[in-house]
């Protein structure tokens, strides 16, 4: 455990370094890890805990025939390593409960007939817990309740494994029934390819996603572009400029200076008369956005966002209302000219040859 001083407050951390991927395989040693679900972060977390010698089992319905049809195509082998639902929970001690959070208040009733005495019952989302009394899903006395949220989408956790990066993991226990829940959960975070990890509670981990993902992260950022891009293109500016000053260059060089110094060093790398221009803004969009915010909190706090969720998603026309949605954003006119000017990216070993040059442009030119 380190102690890490994230402006001025200081915070527990687990490293790699502190918790290794041996200590990891020794605590795990004698788990089936049991994936629930081949959808979204089950693929990552399933492949990434192969890999580092874990013994791990699918389950995934077939009639959901392309999650069952890509388990397949990775590897997992029907009657072997790959089961339906029930039955890999039932061969698994470690039980991870993947599926959307619609979906796990639909198989909750079924699933959790299949946990034994001392199981662990592991999840990337506070969500059906922090919220039973909307889904139903309370879990026996007689097993351990953890969870592992990896900072990113299961693409993201895949890929960073394989690059060695690593992604960062909060964790948190809600039931410790065998003595080993904080221990398990550590393991296991460690096991999908954590670069650290840090506690949460169930309740702080889906307040601040859902927050996240509604706001900075999902919906707030998509929401700031369509209006940025909207006002440019009224004003007479062509698609591609606009795309290109609303997300391209927010995407391919600014946020990658904020990933690597920080907020200020990027301001301190750019033109003059973007930084204080950036400086004046600021408050202004602080302001402007802070009680929305505020709104979206409370709607998460208070369980309105999470009605929403299980009233909307699990409704059966669902899918075909979500694709259509889907569709309208792409095939607007900004993404319509984000897909011409992802096809003007140079390819990647052009990337590799500019990287190689060390040169700066565009906003860093000053």
């Amino acid at each position: 455990m380190a102690i890490i001083d994230f402006g001025g407050v200081q915070e527990e951390v687990i490293t790699r370094e502190e918790f290794s991927l041996d200590k990891a395989r020794n605590v795990l040693a004698k788990e089936r890890i049991a994936v629930i679900g081949y959808g979204v972060q089950g693929p990552a977390q399933a492949l990434n805990m192969q890999d580092n010698g874990l013994d791990v089992i699918i389950g995934q319905a077939s009639r959901f025939k392309s999650d069952w049809d890509r388990a397949v195509g990775d590897g997992w082998v029907p009657g072997e390593t790959l089961f339906e639902v029930e039955e890999a929970a039932s061969r698994g001690t470690v039980v991870q409960f993947l599926v959307s959070d619609a979906a796990q208040k639909a198989l909750w009733p079924s699933l959790k007939e299949c946990l034994n005495p001392g199981d662990a019952l592991y999840f990337s989302h506070g969500f059906s817990i922090t919220y039973k009394d909307l889904t139903g899903v309370i879990p026996p006395d007689h097993v351990d309740v953890i969870l592992v949220a990896p900072k990113g989408s299961g693409t993201s956790v895949r890929r960073n494994f394989l690059s060695g990066a690593g992604i960062n993991s909060s964790f948190a226990v809600e039931q410790d029934y065998t003595g080993r829940a904080r221990e398990r959960a550590l393991a296991l975070g460690i096991a999908v390819g954590s670069g650290y990890l840090f506690p949460t509670t169930f309740a702080g981990e889906v307040y601040s996603d859902l927050t996240g993902e509604r706001g900075v992260l999902m919906g707030a950022l998509a929401g700031v572009m369509e209006a940025q891009y909207q006002v440019l293109r009224a004003n007479g500016h062509s698609p591609s400029e606009a795309f290109n000053e609303t997300v391209e260059e927010l995407t391919q060089s600014l946020i990658r200076l904020v990933d690597e110094n920080g907020m200020d060093w990027m301001y301190s790398n750019c033109s003059a008369t973007a930084q204080r221009g950036a400086l004046d803004w600021k408050p202004r969009f602080r302001e402007a956005v802070l009680p929305v915010f505020e709104e979206l909190y409370e709607r998460v706090k208070s369980g309105a966002e999470t009605k929403r969720v299980i009233e909307v998603c699990g409704a059966p026309d669902y899918q075909d209302k979500l694709a259509a949605e889907l569709a309208e954003m792409r095939n607007s006119e900004m993404w319509r000219a984000g897909r011409a000017t992802r096809d003007l990216r140079p390819h990647e070993e052009a990337r590799a040859i500019n990287a190689d040059t060390k040169g700066v442009g565009g906003r860093g030119a000053n």
